[in-house]
């Protein structure tokens, strides 16, 4: 104990921009609290300046000030949830903040007006609810879906259906359900994971995207959602498990496209908390790839003038469009770049 107050009291001093100073001082009341215990004011002020300081030295300056913002925002809004200490170590761990933040956002999906605030993850005008283990949505993802919406103009008049798969969070189709006009589209997710399911359903809510069960009369004014627990490679996919028939008008998907001997470059962040079933798509990283063209590629699955939407990981977009457009199906395709100039999404049509 000796040795540790000698390290502590001739330490360098750690200098913070004033900003962080004053969430400094407000931190001290939840310390008080019970949130964390400490003795007196200046230990307390000596412990938000270590926990900072082992922020920035994992994240750097700029990033661990945003976060440390973040997170004393969630501790003031909800001090019985969260324990700041917790968090920085969590987050020094390399968890995702948005799964370190999602926890209280499980209990808000009925309030109104909804307040952009952490724990979500911005997806266009959305704000996306995050919860481990399921993929969190990606900004080359958004840029893409963006860019479909503005490519296809569904109307109520001649509405659309939408099939996606591998959902996750439902980011692709509730964005597109969100930007097309009402009662112009109505999407399907399907997913392997029980928590991916659950995700996209609330998420569903929280954009005011109702299931197609709740509108059995009203949904030519909107547009509806549903997520269901599926297996699309299952021989009896689509018929014994949807409650959208094909053929499909669109078919969007984000797959699981890293080789498995990419996984010792993956950042600790994606690797140790995401989960493997939505990243790795076996050992060339296009095995779903090859099972999504024999889907599409089957008879009255994908309507005649149809779309087809896949993004792709580095290098594989050339590979992915020559599988699809092997299928006999789908007669036009393009590549879409995303904002970094990759090779990003292989667009379909049939």
């Amino acid at each position: 104990m000796r040795r540790q107050l000698i390290i502590l009291f001739f330490s360098p001093p750690i200098f913070l921009p004033d900003d962080i100073q004053i969430w400094i001082r407000l931190s001290h009341d939840h310390f008080s609290a019970g949130i964390c215990h400490a003795s007196g004011s200046p230990q307390q002020s000596l412990h938000m300046r270590l926990l900072l300081a082992r922020l920035v030295a994992n994240l750097g300056k700029r990033q661990a000030y945003n976060e440390w913002r973040w997170m004393n925002e969630a501790v003031a809004s909800a001090p019985s949830e969260f324990c700041l200490p917790d968090m920085v170590n969590r987050r020094c761990l390399s968890e995702p903040l948005q799964y370190i933040l999602g926890i209280r956002f499980c209990f808000i999906l009925s309030a109104s007006p909804y307040i952009r605030s952490p724990g979500t993850q911005p997806f266009g005008p959305l704000d996306l609810l995050v919860r481990r283990p399921v993929l969190i949505p990606r900004p080359e993802t958004e840029h893409w879906v963006i860019r479909l919406s503005e490519t296809i103009q569904p109307s109520a008049q001649a509405p659309l259906s939408l099939l996606d798969i591998g959902t996750g969070s439902g980011c692709i189709p509730l964005l597109l359900c969100h930007l097309w006009p009402q009662g112009s589209i109505h999407a399907q997710g399907i997913d392997i994971s029980p928590h991916a399911i659950c995700l996209a359903n609330d998420n569903a809510l929280l954009a005011d995207i109702p299931p197609p069960s709740e509108c059995d009369h009203d949904m030519k004014r909107k547009n509806t959602f549903s997520a269901t627990l599926a297996n699309f490679l299952t021989p009896t996919f689509p018929e014994t498990v949807m409650e959208s028939k094909p053929p499909f008008n669109i078919v969007t998907s984000n797959p699981p496209y890293i080789a498995w001997k990419e996984l010792v470059e993956l950042p600790r962040s994606v690797s140790e908390y995401e989960d493997s079933r939505a990243l790795f798509g076996g050992s060339s990283g296009l095995e779903f790839y090859e099972a999504i063209a024999d889907f599409v590629g089957r008879e009255d699955v994908v309507s005649a003038d149809g779309v087809v939407a896949l993004e792709v990981g580095r290098g594989q977009a050339r590979v992915v469009e020559e599988l699809i457009r092997s299928t006999g199906r789908v007669r036009h395709t393009e590549i879409w770049r995303d904002l970094w100039g990759v090779e990003r999404t292989v667009i379909g049509r049939t």
